[in-house]
């Protein structure tokens, strides 16, 4: 304690020397050191020096007492746990998850790896492949289909107000068989045969069972339609037409003089003209059937000049498909109006 006040004293002294030489002399002054020798020192270190203060921390002595304390002893538990065979096989087994999530980990991160460098191959072929895409579409869009000389193509038939159809399509919708057909027909002709499409025949013209045959049987099959072979005017439409059955004269007006074409055997009911009707060539004006004095469905086709029956093959042969020229035309109509009576009904 007397070293302390001593310390204090001196410090107070010095500060009123201090104050009382107004600071103009410096504040240092001998200080007797602990080993006799004199060091400059200011006011605070002075004060520390009387005080003992030298501002390190003494040093803790931890590890003496450390050394002294016993040691604790600590049981493993992880070996306490394996003494049981339950508890050992709980082991084995989360080792064996552990080493087999390290496999997944390692297998996952060389997958992306891998596929990133196979990336580039499957592209190019892609690639390639729509490159070879590309160059067999172009080759398609530009081949055509080239058929050999001795390949026949089908007839096309093109009539104003329909569209371009074949024969045998034309045939089909209308119910005509064209099996065994002996003609084929123009339906854009001025004279035709009387069916659209070529179909058999039966019986020709000629004697048959000691009688005439007058004119020549088609079977196109029962109910198919059956035509005009040219414009002109009905005479005759019936049903009642005994050994003809349902049958139709038709008067027209070939190479300046009168023709009547006969249609027979035609289905009741059929009929679609009367007496004094025009039609023109192409008009359906019945149904092939079997009334009268027949034996089975086919049409009784028959051309008579000044009321005499002749063959109608070689006619229909000379004249089918004929096409007439405009002023052919203008003529045929003024003499079918001169010859045949201009009091007629236009065709249904």
């Amino acid at each position: 304690m007397r070293e302390r006040e001593q310390a204090s004293a001196a410090v107070s002294a010095t500060i009123d020397e201090a104050r009382a030489s107004d600071y103009t002399e410096p504040l240092a002054r001998a200080v007797p050191a602990q080993n006799g020798a004199e060091t400059p020192h200011d006011a605070f270190a002075a004060a520390a020096a009387a005080l003992n203060f030298t501002g390190e921390q003494a040093p803790i002595r931890v590890e003496e007492e450390a050394e002294k304390a016993p040691a604790p002893t600590r049981r493993s538990h992880a070996s306490a746990a394996l003494r049981t065979p339950f508890r050992r096989f709980a082991g084995a087994t989360a080792s064996l998850a552990s080493v087999g999530a390290v496999a997944l980990l390692a297998l996952g991160t060389a997958l992306p790896l891998a596929a990133s460098a196979l990336e580039p191959a499957a592209t190019s072929e892609t690639a390639a492949a729509a490159e070879t895409d590309s160059v067999a579409s172009a080759e398609s869009e530009l081949q055509a289909y080239v058929s050999s000389e001795d390949v026949a193509e089908a007839q096309l038939m093109r009539v104003e107000g329909y569209e371009a159809a074949t024969f045998s399509e034309m045939a089909e919708a209308d119910g005509i068989s064209t099996s065994g057909a002996f003609f084929e027909n123009d339906p854009t002709a001025d004279i035709q045969w009387p069916f659209a499409v070529g179909t058999s025949m039966s019986s020709p013209y000629g004697y048959r069972w000691g009688r005439l045959h007058e004119g020549i049987d088609f079977t196109p099959g029962d109910g198919a339609p059956v035509q005009a072979v040219a414009d002109g005017v009905v005479r005759i439409a019936t049903e009642a037409g005994g050994a003809y059955g349902v049958n139709v004269y038709i008067d027209h007006v070939i190479d300046g003089q009168v023709v009547t074409s006969h249609y027979a055997h035609m289905q009741y009911g059929s009929l679609r003209v009367t007496a004094g009707q025009t039609v023109e060539v192409g008009d359906v004006i019945g149904l092939t059937g079997n009334t009268g004095r027949s034996y089975g469905a086919h049409m009784h086709f028959e051309i008579r000049i000044g009321g005499t029956a002749i063959d109608p093959l070689p006619w229909l042969e000379t004249y089918a498909n004929t096409h007439y020229s405009d002023d052919e035309a203008a003529e045929v109509a003024t003499a079918e109006a001169d010859q045949l009576g201009a009091e007629v009904t236009e065709a249904e």
